[in-house]
This record gives structure tokens, C-alpha cells and sequence, in this order.
């Protein structure tokens, strides 16, 4: 294979391997709250052991975090909501349909990068604007209120981790000054914090697990959490954005296989509907960042 179609593979596989395992990821968070490990205790050990794990790395970048304080305080928020938001949907609703609704964030990102960043707004994404919605608003749709709602908790944690998501690439883009370690530490440190306090407030009581259960949960938040973000990071840092945002749809196809092979959950023809509307908008929403990239 040539020098620069290997320039390309590997970043490529890179890629696909990360966004196959987050498509896939929810079984093994179900496993371990099966055991009696669930919720926002299990966002915890996940998000710290790649926060500690990656400290050797990432603590000498923790001098940036003064450049941008607004910027990297609304990162950590975003960050830490988003992953909380999306473990709580994967573990209680229909995972195609959670990882369907997620994916609206490319909607959610195109119209904050326009509020908050003065970018414009191509046809192409107007367009993959109004698909998408018109995708999220099918899924959504209740026959019995006859208007789109969300129907339980599961859609609302999709919902908001999406929208989460998008406003933390948003502020990711308006700190070009600041390292990817920086950055990292941030979304972690942002996760972990963000638990912490909401156990406290919640009054979460500790789970009772075994040390077995624990130790899954460290080894899926280095081998899992930690690794995938690493093969991401490095695909999307070497690919055109439009080809790294298509490649990451394989997550709905690993999540839809791996739905169908693992559990009994249906997904309705509405949903298929909607979420190919969902897809079809998150893709002309890459192609329009590519055009303007």
C-alpha cells in the first residue's frame, strides 16, 4: 500500500474502530448495572479512571486552563452532562432510538457555531436542518397527544446529551489557543466533577458491589472510555472532517446490530423513518463543514 493511502488508512480505522465500540458500549454498562453498578456512580468510576490514567499526560496542560476560563468552565459543563446524560439513556431506553436522537447534535452545533461564533450557515446545513428536525419531530411524534414529545426519561437524556455535545464542540472550536491535552483534561475533570456533585446532592447512596464489578468498571473505563477517545482523536485530527463524520455513523450500525443480537427491543417503522431523516441530516451537516472547512 502506498505512503499516502497508509497516511489515511490508519486514521480511517482509527476512527471506525472508536465509533464501533461506542455504538456497542452500552452492553457492557448494562452487565455491570446488572450488578448492582448503574446511573451516575458508574459514570463516575468510568470518567475518573480515564482521568487518572491519563494524568501523566494531560497535568502539565493544566497551566492553559487560565487562557480561556468562560470558555473551558462551559466545556467541563457540557462535557460532564453530556456523558452522565448519554450512560443514563443507554441504560434505560432503546438503544438505537437513543443513539438516533443523540445524533441530532450536528443540528444543535450548526445553529450555536451561527449564535455564539458568528459562522455562517450554508444551504447545504440549512437544509440538514430541516431534515434532521423533520426526522427528530417523526421519531418524536406521540399518537395518542398527537404532538412530539419525548415519551420517557431515556429520550430526554438523548435529547439533552446531544444537545450537550454540541454545545461542547462549540466551545472547543472558540479555544484554538488551547492544547488537545488541555482540552481532555477538561471534558474529563468535567465528567468526574459533575458526578461527584451530583451525588452529593442527590444524596446517592454508595452501591453495594462486589470488588469483581468494580474492577470491570475501571477496566471499561481505561480499555473502553479512555481508549476510544484516544483512536477518535487521533482519526479525526488526520481526516477531512466530512469523511471522520461519515465514518463515525458506524456507530449506528454497530448499535443497531449489536441491538438486535443482545436484546429484544423493537424499533418501529416511525423510528426507522425518523432516524433515517436524523442520519440523512447529520450527514449533509458534514458535508456542509467540509465545504466550509
Amino acid at each position: 500500500m502506498p505512503s499516502n493511502q497508509l497516511r489515511s488508512f490508519y486514521p480511517a480505522l482509527s476512527v471506525l474502530l472508536g465509533a464501533t465500540f461506542w455504538g456497542v458500549i452500552w452492553y457492557p454498562m448494562r452487565l455491570l448495572e446488572d450488578q448492582g453498578l448503574g446511573g451516575i456512580w458508574l459514570t463516575l468510576i468510568l470518567y475518573a479512571t480515564s482521568l487518572v490514567a491519563s494524568l501523566p499526560f494531560t497535568y502539565r496542560s493544566a497551566r492553559e486552563l487560565v487562557r480561556s476560563p468562560g470558555w473551558l468552565a462551559l466545556l467541563m459543563l457540557s462535557a460532564g452532562w453530556t456523558n452522565i446524560a448519554f450512560v443514563e439513556a443507554v441504560l434505560e431506553g432503546n438503544i438505537l432510538r437513543v443513539l438516533l436522537l443523540f445524533y441530532l447534535s450536528p443540528l444543535w452545533a450548526t445553529l450555536m457555531g451561527r449564535a455564539f461564533l458568528g459562522e455562517r450557515i450554508s444551504r447545504i446545513a440549512w437544509a440538514s436542518l430541516a431534515i434532521a428536525m423533520t426526522g427528530a419531530l417523526v421519531m418524536l411524534w406521540n399518537p395518542e397527544t398527537g404532538v412530539p414529545w419525548p415519551e420517557d426519561r431515556a429520550d430526554w437524556f438523548a435529547l439533552t446529551a446531544g444537545f450537550a455535545f454540541a454545545l461542547s464542540n462549540v466551545a472547543t472550536r472558540a479555544v484554538q489557543d488551547v492544547s488537545v491535552a488541555a482540552k481532555v483534561l477538561c471534558v474529563w475533570g468535567g465528567v468526574t466533577a459533575m458526578a461527584l456533585i451530583m451525588i452529593t446532592v442527590l444524596a446517592a447512596p454508595i452501591p453495594q458491589i462486589s470488588l469483581a464489578t468494580f474492577s470491570g468498571a475501571v477496566a471499561l473505563g481505561f480499555f473502553g472510555i479512555l481508549v476510544m477517545t484516544v483512536l477518535i482523536q487521533y482519526g479525526v485530527t488526520r481526516l477531512p472532517v466530512y469523511r471522520a463524520a461519515v465514518i463515525t455513523f458506524v456507530e449506528l450500525v454497530a448499535g443497531a446490530v449489536s441491538q438486535a443480537l443482545l436484546t429484544d427491543e423493537l424499533v418501529t417503522l416511525r423510528e426507522w423513518g425518523g432516524g433515517a431523516l436524523i442520519v440523512l441530516g447529520a450527514y449533509l451537516a458534514a458535508r456542509a463543514s467540509n465545504k466550509d472547512a
